[in-house]
């Protein structure tokens, strides 16, 4: 590839500007030093205390207040740490340097090796991936955080073949289509769940909504008993033989 990364300290402020990338210097050892350390040591060692506080589950502990702060502290970490990323990369958008924080921190820009040299790809292309990525980033942080019941529920009133669509697979649970193996039935709308994927959502929620006719749940019911308790106060009640 036609890049190199060039030390901006070196390069004067005033004067003539440098735009080639052939007059100014190389990173230093410091530089590079520091830049393998950040780039390759500290997304390991921060991929590892993640997985090591899921592991002991940090975030569940209730009583160990230490792990619990600590929990948190990591959370704001990565959400400051996401919010720079953000930022920098507008500001890399606008002005052209420094692609990521670390590149700003070091001073450490990428610039043209040798500018009579023919590009191998285009930027139109480049700036398609870049756009590309950074979307992907978006989505892959704001998709958990939506709730897709609740979105389902939004889009029910829009369906034009939601009747067909809630008739054609009665026997299957509408929560993980399949067949239920332990198949209990939610009241009043008579329809068919299994107990595991019918029972969290019951216990999730306050009131949970029917997956094919968006009614309230108000009770569940072994499929084949004749014995129904309704429920008191939204306490979902389960009645079998």
């Amino acid at each position: 590839m036609n890049l190199r990364y060039r030390d901006e300290r070196a390069v004067p402020v005033g004067g003539k500007a440098v735009r080639t990338g052939l007059e100014g210097p190389g990173l230093s050892v410091s530089q590079k030093i520091w830049y393998c350390l950040t780039t390759v040591g500290g997304q390991y060692l921060w991929s590892r205390v993640q997985s090591f506080s899921a592991f002991r589950r940090w975030g569940d502990s209730e009583q160990r207040s230490l792990a619990r702060q600590s929990w948190l502290l990591l959370q704001r970490i990565e959400g400051l740490y996401k919010a720079a990323s953000f930022c920098n990369l507008l500001i890399f958008l606008y002005s052209g340097r420094y692609r990521s924080i670390i590149e700003r921190v070091l001073r450490a820009r990428l610039v043209y090796g040798n500018p009579n040299m023919n590009r191998a790809v285009s930027f139109e292309y480049m700036n398609r991936q870049l756009v590309w990525n950074e979307f992907s980033e978006m989505l892959l942080l704001l998709l958990p955080l939506l709730n897709s019941s609740s979105v389902k529920r939004f889009l029910l009133p829009f369906s034009k073949n939601k009747s067909s669509d809630s008739s054609g697979n009665e026997a299957e649970c509408p929560i993980c289509q399949s067949n239920p193996t332990i198949p209990f039935l939610a009241l009043p709308c008579q329809h068919r769940y299994c107990y595991y994927c019918l029972r969290t959502r019951c216990a999730a929620a306050s009131s949970y909504h029917c997956a094919r006719c968006n009614a309230v749940v108000i009770a569940i019911q072994r499929h084949g008993s004749s014995e129904t308790k309704p429920s008191n106060l939204g306490d979902i009640r389960e009645s079998s033989n």
